[in-house]
């Protein structure tokens, strides 16, 4: 498995991936603004929920499966 998958599926990753998401959902809604600022929050999105859902959507690039318990059990 690879090293990046495996840190992505642990607690530090998902907590990683939220945070990611939070700085850039504000960064684009509060500083950036208009519709560079808009998509910005978009992107932000992506993280911030494959952190809460817990899923990477890196994983599949490393043929490793999309869920993060998956990932983990090392199926």
């Amino acid at each position: 498995m690879n090293p990046f998958v495996k840190f992505m599926a642990s607690p530090a990753g998902r907590i990683t991936r939220v945070v990611a998401g939070i700085v850039l959902v504000a960064l684009g809604m509060l500083v950036i603004k208009g519709t560079g600022g808009i998509i910005v929050a978009v992107v932000g999105l992506v993280p911030l929920l494959a952190g809460l859902f817990d899923f990477c959507v890196f994983a599949p690039l490393f043929g490793a499966p999309m869920s993060g318990p998956k990932i983990r059990a090392g199926k």
